[in-house]
């Protein structure tokens, strides 16, 4: 599990909220209402699905008389005991991809301020995106505070998605397999990562995707931490596994190309050395160091320092999601899309 960071370093992005989620109170009418019409409560300022930041922090405005609670949703109840809410959005058309601006939020705020970015971006996207009922067609309605949509038609109970993604780094004799999918920019590798497919779990996830695109078979699989992804809604799972041999069969669909990197590999290129062996993935969703990865013992761990250790664990699995975000799912690759959505 995450463990508790400590207090010196920054959590992952999107990692780390706060909010006591207060689920009594969306399933009660009456507790929801006085929540929505309490002086304290606040709601949280989105542009579209960007957000909006004023001062070092996210923009929470009082909510006015005249809003309607059916057109929000309730986050959660913050430390200082305010409800917070987040509108829900009209018509976004064809803007719920990333931006800028919604990668970058996790430089500019406090950590449990991201992570109430990113509930907040995964549940507008959601609504935006399943106004009608998957069963029959007919139009659905928020109900449960907004943490569910109900069917005018058939009663059909439709709930937010969370997709399950394995992201992991094959370990063999002190090195670690990374690669890079077609389109990326010159030098970029990462971890692979793909869906987690009906049926299959974690560690069988891992190791299929490995050798579905490596061609490598992989055991001990060991999960290391999760995050929250909201472009627009993946669960990030990460794990290390040890590599049964090193040999190399790519499929060139997924993977354009792909080699192991030895502890002087990582370090030159942490370190932003031109002549590295790869291009490190950017300070995206999760910084470096990453507190929250549960200290591991291996070969590869021994010989890179453990801030290495922590970066190349959860931040170059990362970076493909960066890359690749907005477009539709990739049944798997290094690469694999982030923003798939039925």
């Amino acid at each position: 599990m995450h463990g508790t960071p400590r207090a010196d370093r920054t959590p992952p992005g999107f990692v780390g909220g706060t909010l006591d989620r207060v689920d009594h109170v969306r399933t009660n009418p009456a507790l929801l209402a006085e929540a929505f019409a309490d002086p304290s409560a606040r709601r949280l300022v989105l542009d579209g699905l960007d957000p909006v930041e004023a001062d070092g922090h996210l923009l929470l405005e009082p909510i006015d008389r005249q809003a309607l609670l059916a057109d929000h949703v309730l986050l959660g109840v913050d430390p200082e005991q305010r409800p917070i809410f987040v509108r829900l959005a009209g018509n976004l058309g064809a803007n719920l991809g990333p931006t800028p601006r919604s990668r970058g939020i996790a430089g500019l705020i406090p950590a449990e301020e991201v992570a109430l970015y990113g509930a907040a971006r995964s549940l507008v996207h959601w609504h935006a995106r399943h106004r009608f009922c998957a069963v029959c067609g007919a139009p659905t309605q928020p109900v449960k505070a907004g943490w569910s949509r109900r069917c005018d038609a058939c009663a059909a109970e439709h709930f937010p998605r969370t997709d399950p993604v394995v992201i992991m780094l094959a370990q063999h004799r002190g090195r670690v397999l990374l690669g890079r999918q077609h389109g990326w920019p010159q030098g970029r590798y990462s971890a692979l990562a793909g869906f987690v497919e009906p049926g299959e779990t974690i560690e069988e996830a891992v190791a299929r995707e490995t050798f579905e695109e490596a061609g490598v078979r992989v055991r001990a699989v060991r999960y290391v931490m999760s995050q929250p992804w909201p472009f627009p809604s993946s669960l990030m799972i990460a794990c290390l596994a040890e590599a049964e041999d090193d040999a190399l069969r790519l499929d060139p669909t997924e993977i354009e190309a792909a080699f192991w990197c030895d502890a002087d590999g990582v370090r030159a290129a942490l370190a932003g050395d031109p002549d590295a062996p790869f291009l490190a993935p950017p300070p995206m969703a999760v910084g470096p160091p990453s507190p929250w990865a549960t200290a591991h013992q291996s070969r590869w761990s021994s010989a890179v320092p453990p801030s290495s250790q922590r970066w190349i664990q959860a931040r170059a699995w990362r970076a493909h999601i960066s890359a690749r975000s907005s477009g539709p799912r990739s049944p798997r690759g290094v690469a694999m899309r982030s923003a798939r959505r039925r």
